[in-house]
């Protein structure tokens, strides 16, 4: 049995006993004696290399020799490489030693099979480990592991398993800065890049060959500079072969190996079996609760300024009690789990003065009131502001002309429509009657006794009246601009008027709702009006009018929260309502009709940041045209026959929110 405080792998060897000195200074002289008589093959048995682990032959050194059953690898943790040999039985002696970039394990009473006896690659696991030779030996089976690159080795074994594991060393200068990933110190921790070891301890070797525990124990108590105290129940025996390992993770193994567990106050670690300590614990907490049990109640009053004293209490006693009690079942443990409160406490409420009263032991009360402190702090607020922009851009050019016709010739009458030839017939008709009257009365007149009194008639001519053959005039908002042109002439009325309009509109609508509230409380604010109409409820004679109204109006709704990086989450809508005229029902009256813009989102806002929530942009073309067939499509002069209206119209909507944190203290 040897105790090794070992700062870089070295192999271990047995010390050699006097007995065992003896026999082999025996051996040499019967050699020597012997050499001098005839040469004979009898194999030397060598019992003093046996003990100190030589290559003699394994069947005659060591009775107890066992196989190797199974050869493993496997990756560990930060890119560590783990070698699992397991035996056949207990009593194997591995012997670990570095030799230049190879690792060579040496198991001088194990016989290795020749199906194990082969290479194996391990490149591919991204370890330090390449390549793993296994084959036999003289003396029993050898392990050669080829790595690459600085790493640390270290060895343990337990029962029936020797574990190897090589760990990648922590390089230096640049080439640290180039690798990434973990590391393992020379101390044996899994250590994460810039994270403290799991291990920290001086490394070092155990060999134990069927050892009572507690002397392992009393070891690592000298190696570790700690106090330990083992239970009277700490019993039997171990054996444990440890190579460069930390002292505080071969405490662990050994623990492990025996069910044991330990707890540690200061420098002072108790190591039991782990029903005893659980025991133990149980115990105490049973010993606490009996004193909450018989201690003196208090009664205080804690005012609460900033939140609401109900629902502090609420969730002190039923909330909590939920969450403790989640996912278990028994009315012992509903009777201990009354959230914050001992199973004799209670806790109520005064609304008026918003105070709490709670009754129970003097611990659970002063920590009731920590609670309360904690949780009565003033909620900062959120300004939000929005702003919606309505933006309207509208052109409009309209061409059109009036042509028309009029006249008679040899009792044929032209115009624009039939209505007109029969106006202008029935005038010419009644023209040509009144002229054939006044001229019967002259003739009668000179043919009478006074023929100097009479006077020659004068004759009245026919009138024409205007038909147009196209009326297609610009009818943009009666257009200010037209030019007309009328030309009468020998019983003929030609009419030419053409106009043209052009319209120019542009409109910016601005809404700016501001509101204040809490963190995590929802804000409305509107403005705007309702407008009233008028429904008929009711059948056949019997009709009953009903107004009814329907909102227009401008809206803000706004949740805000306040994350703790310092940002606004808002969920939030936004609604602007307009009245856009009526639309008739005939003897009904009128219903109003809405346009509605609205938007609901939610987005996450910096501090003071103003962002676009939402925005639509609406762009229309159009052409009409009205034309008389055919003659509309005759060049220049076809003008004179259509009349074209082209519109164009773009509108844009954009709403911005800005929410800016008023950050309250409390006083």
């Amino acid at each position: 049995m040897t105790v090794t405080n070992a700062m870089r792998p070295r192999p271990v060897r047995r010390p050699v006993s006097r007995a065992a000195l003896a026999l082999g200074l025996a051996a040499g002289l019967y050699a020597a004696a012997a050499a001098g008589g005839p040469q004979t093959a009898t194999a030397n048995p060598a019992p003093a290399a046996s003990a100190i682990g030589s290559q003699g032959d394994p069947a005659k050194r060591s009775p107890n020799a066992v196989t190797v059953s199974a050869i493993d690898f496997k990756r560990g943790e930060g890119g560590s490489g783990k070698l699992i040999v397991r035996f056949s039985g207990e009593g194997a002696v591995p012997d670990l030693r570095n030799l230049g970039s190879s690792v060579v394990v040496e198991i001088g009473n194990a016989q290795l099979p020749g199906t194990l006896q082969r290479p194996l690659n391990v490149s591919d696991f991204a370890t330090p480990v390449q390549r793993i030779d296994a084959r036999g030996s003289a003396g029993g089976a050898q392990l050669v592991l080829a790595t690459s690159g600085p790493f640390e080795s270290m060895a343990y074994q337990t029962g029936s398993e020797y574990i190897v594991e090589i760990v990648p060393r922590p390089a230096t200068g640049m080439a640290a800065a180039a690798k990434a990933g973990k590391a393992v110190g020379a101390t044996g921790g899994d250590a994460a890049a810039g994270a403290q070891p799991r291990y920290s301890g001086k490394p070092v070797t155990f060999n134990f060959q069927d050892i009572p525990v507690r002397t392992v124990l009393q070891l690592i108590a000298e190696e570790s500079n700690l106090n330990i105290v083992a239970a009277d129940s700490v019993q039997g025996n171990v054996t444990l072969r440890l190579t460069n390992v930390p002292w505080d993770q071969a405490l662990d193994i050994v623990l492990q190996a025996k069910g044991l567990d330990k707890r540690r106050s200061g420098n002072v670690v108790w190591v039991a079996p782990q029903k005893e300590i659980a025991d133990y614990e149980l115990a105490k907490e049973e010993a606490r609760i009996n004193i909450e049990d018989r201690a003196e109640k208090v009664t205080e009053y804690i005012p609460v300024n900033y939140g609401n004293a109900e629902d502090i209490a609420r969730l002190l006693t039923e909330e909590s009690k939920g969450n403790a009690t989640g996912g278990m079942s028994g009315s012992s443990q509903n009777m201990l789990d009354r959230g914050f409160l001992s199973p004799r406490g209670s806790i109520s409420y005064d609304k008026r003065t918003n105070t709490l009263l709670v009754i129970d032991i003097p611990p659970r009360v002063a920590n009731i009131r920590r609670l309360v402190q904690q949780l009565d702090k003033p909620v900062d607020q959120v300004v939000i502001e929005a702003r919606i922009v309505i933006a309207n851009e509208s052109v409009a050019r309209e061409l059109g002309a009036r042509f028309g016709v009029s006249g008679s010739k040899d009792n044929a009458y032209f115009s624009g429509n039939l209505e007109t030839n029969t106006a202008n017939r029935n005038s010419q008709v009644q023209a040509q009657q009144t002229n054939t009257t006044l001229i019967n009365n002259y003739n009668a007149c000179l043919a009478g006794s006074n023929p100097s009194a009479c006077v020659a008639p004068t004759l009245v001519s026919s009138s024409i009246t205007r038909g147009l053959m196209t009326n297609l005039p610009a009818t943009l908002n009666n257009p200010a601009g037209s030019l007309a042109l009328s030309i009468l002439n020998a019983g003929y009325l030609l009419d030419v008027e053409l106009s043209a309009i052009q319209e120019q509109g542009r409109g910016e609508v601005l809404s700016n709702p501001r509101v204040v509230t809490s963190n995590q409380k929802e804000a409305v604010i509107k403005q705007g009006r309702e407008i009233g109409y008028v429904t008929l409820t009711g059948a056949g004679g019997n009709l009953t009018p009903t107004v009814n109204f329907k909102e227009a109006v401008l809206e803000l709704k706004v949740t805000p929260t306040i994350t703790n990086d310092g940002r606004v989450f808002l969920n939030m809508g936004v609604k602007k309502d307009e009245l856009d005229g009526f639309v008739s029902v005939g003897t009904f009256g009128q219903v109003p009709q809405i346009a509605k813009r609205e938007v609901n989102t939610a987005v996450l806002v910096d501090d003071g940041q103003t962002v676009v929530i939402g925005g639509v942009y609406e762009f229309s073309d159009s052409t009409d045209i009205s034309k008389v067939p055919f003659l509309g499509d005759v060049p220049i002069l076809g003008n004179l026959f259509r009349n074209k209206n082209h519109t164009k119209s773009k509108a844009e909507l954009l709403v911005f929110v800005t929410p800016k944190v008023m950050r309250v203290a409390q006083r």
